[in-house]
């Protein structure tokens, strides 16, 4: 399968029978990004995480009465 990585539109082939594959034949909402792309952007994340004015809003995970 030929995908294209959203930010730097490098195109790659990837397996037809890996997860990533699946998920964008069954789910057009969902993009491909490249390792590369993905690995700068896990970078500077954390490196903005440690400065600490950075927020990662996720919901609040309420417990199961039942």
């Amino acid at each position: 399968m030929r995908v294209k990585c959203v930010l730097c539109d490098q195109i790659e082939n990837i397996n037809d029978e890996t997860l990533i594959a699946k998920r964008l034949r069954n789910r057009p909402i969902h993009t491909y990004m490249c390792p590369k792309c993905h690995d700068r952007i896990d970078a500077r994340t954390k490196v903005r995480l440690s400065t600490g004015n950075f927020r990662l809003y996720r919901d609040k995970k309420t417990e199961d009465q039942w």
